[in-house]
């Protein structure tokens, strides 16, 4: 670390202020120390920092204020809260304003040493772009939005919770949130959680010692320990069972796991990103997923973008699929008929960038003349926008009337399919019956 590189410390506290000039100092570190919010912010206007730390509790204000003011006039300088022991609430809600992380009180000099380094690693805002752009492809609206965040998060450790459809891009996303982090160095450890048996899912979560069950012959760590010092991406972590997302909040929470058969816990220092396809807010309505877990995972949701809410990037990302399958081949990249590219844009894509990478490499072997006809794509039936009641736009001249008439047809074939049972045209399509009845008397269908 340069000698050059400069710490904002604020905190009323002196001894506070004193441990952690010493020991930023013993770093080769420059320091400059505030009393409250007001002197923060007067010395952010004179000097250039590389990193700030700042207690909760601040005699005008609190630590809170300044994040929120760096972030909005000094985003290049990353900020760490320090709060009390057991504020988790408070640590949570810095993170979601923008602070990289936070420490407790009293402050563990290991972890504060830690923190600084990985705060002082950190690439300039921005600087991630072309990293990004290159891997993440795509220039509609949805995905220049995750591009930003993305490099936005990539300066945090807060936890992150990806949602997305079934083959939207989740766990690229959480790689490129690890690798233009300052954890880049580190392992990035992804992890299925509804492919592990459960009566396995402890060990493998937090390794075991020899002997402590049948069949274990030899140490082993678990994936918290093999993610140390990087990322942990929990994959479909909505299909963990709840006696393991009980185990899991406690390793989140005291950063320190225990092997199964094993008497010391261990300290661990990874950064949490999980991903599901599923609803977590109906997991936890429907108490299959804990609460405070979730509290625990979710500080920042990043949703990707389904393939159907950004149809302007097919063109680009089947250029790129239809080139991959064509490297190393010595044979040009196979190209889209236009009537196929229409195809492709008119189709729903209910498995997202997953099912266009099948289906071109399907039509690629099959097309003739390297050219990709409609016909070669074989596009499944009932998919396209058309036909799943995807409007064409030009074609609606009151949007009421077209909603409308959608209703009626969708109410009539209930009826029609149920022998015009109002109850069970009602269950078909999950209305209560009161709600039935109301519609009923608007359409004029009672």
């Amino acid at each position: 670390m340069s000698p050059q590189q400069k710490v904002l410390i604020v905190d009323d506290e002196p001894d506070i202020r004193e441990l952690l000039e010493i020991t930023l100092g013993r770093m080769k570190l420059d320091t400059f120390s505030a009393r409250n919010l007001g002197e923060a912010q007067a010395l952010l206007g004179r000097e250039t920092f590389d990193l700030c730390l700042t207690d909760m509790r601040l005699p005008d204000g609190t630590g809170l204020e300044l994040v929120q003011h760096i972030q909005q006039r000094y985003p290049q300088v990353p900020v760490a809260m320090i709060t009390a022991y057991g504020s988790l609430e408070t640590a949570i809600n810095a993170l979601k304003a923008g602070a990289f992380d936070f420490l407790t009180k009293p402050v563990d000099l290991a972890r504060l040493r830690e923190l600084v380094t990985s705060a002082l690693r950190l690439p300039a805002p921005g600087g991630a772009s072309t990293a990004i752009d290159r891997r993440l492809l795509g220039d509609s609206l949805p995905m220049r939005s995750l591009r930003k965040q993305i490099d936005k998060l990539a300066r945090s450790q807060a936890p992150v919770y990806i949602s997305g459809e079934s083959g939207s891009g989740k766990e690229l996303v959480a790689r490129l949130i690890h690798e233009q982090g300052p954890r880049a160095s580190g392992p990035f450890v992804p992890v299925n959680c509804g492919a592990i048996p459960s009566e396995l899912m402890e060990s493998e979560f937090f390794g075991h010692r020899k002997g402590s069950f049948s069949g274990a012959i030899e140490d082993k760590p678990g994936l918290f320990q093999a993610a140390h010092g990087g990322t942990l991406f929990l994959d479909e972590v909505a299909d963990l069972p709840l006696a393991m997302q009980v185990k899991l909040l406690r390793a989140i929470q005291e950063k320190a796991v225990r092997s199964v058969g094993g008497q010391q816990e261990t300290v661990v220092d990874v950064r949490i990103l999980c991903a599901t396809h599923k609803d977590l807010d109906a997991e936890v309505s429907a108490e299959r997923f804990r609460q405070d877990l979730y509290y625990r995972l979710n500080v920042i949701e990043l949703r990707v973008p389904p393939l159907r809410e950004r149809r302007d990037d097919i063109e680009t990302l089947a250029s790129h699929v239809l080139k991959r399958l064509a490297a190393g081949t010595g044979h040009p990249a196979a190209k889209l008929h236009p009537q196929a590219l229409e195809a492709l844009k008119g189709y729903r894509f209910p498995g997202n960038v997953r099912e266009l990478e099948n289906m071109l490499e399907r039509a690629h072997t099959l097309c003739e003349n390297k050219q990709i006809e409609a016909g070669d794509l074989r596009l499944a039936e009932g998919n396209c926008a058309a036909e799943a009641g995807v409007p064409d736009l030009t074609r609606i001249d009151n949007l009421e009337d077209y909603l409308e008439n959608v209703e009626r047809k969708l109410i009539l074939q209930a009826l029609e399919e149920t022998r015009w049972n109002r109850t069970a045209a009602a269950q078909r399509l999950n209305l209560s019956f009161r709600s039935m009845r109301y519609r009923l008397k608007k359409l004029g269908l009672d």
